[in-house]
């Protein structure tokens, strides 16, 4: 024999998954926007050791006007976001080793607004090349 529920006891529960997932939602909101924001801080030290990279290279490769060749090739590679904040220094010790870092702004949320007061920085290092 099967017991069946009556009908007034079910219509009790209607509505009730709806309640849990309203009640969860800013706790599913403000998850997502960490996980997004620890997103941009990777994809910005991502960006930085790069320029870094690309800047020496171009300082390495340079016969003349070295610091601004490594300067403008490591923010060649960053976009309009990213570059708005981006400090690019070159330099060397004078025995042929050529070094770059790159300092950039990590933005919340949304690229190219504001930026965290704090910034990620990049460095690189190469023997310059024989001439």
């Amino acid at each position: 024999m099967v017991m069946r529920t009556p009908r007034s006891a079910r219509r009790r529960d209607d509505g009730q998954v709806t309640i849990e997932f309203l009640g969860m939602m800013p706790t599913i909101i403000v998850t997502l926007v960490v996980l997004w924001q620890l997103v941009l801080v990777g994809y910005t030290y991502t960006l930085a050791g790069n320029a870094a990279d690309e800047a020496v290279r171009a300082g390495t490769a340079a016969e003349y006007d070295r610091p601004g060749k490594c300067e403008q090739a490591g923010l060649d590679k960053l976009s309009d976001a990213w570059r708005s904040g981006a400090e690019v220094s070159c330099g060397g010790t004078g025995s042929g080793y050529i070094t770059s870092d790159v300092e950039l702004q990590v933005p919340v949320l949304f690229p190219g607004t504001i930026a965290f007061p704090f910034t990620v920085k990049g460095h690189a290092g190469a023997v310059e090349e024989a001439k």
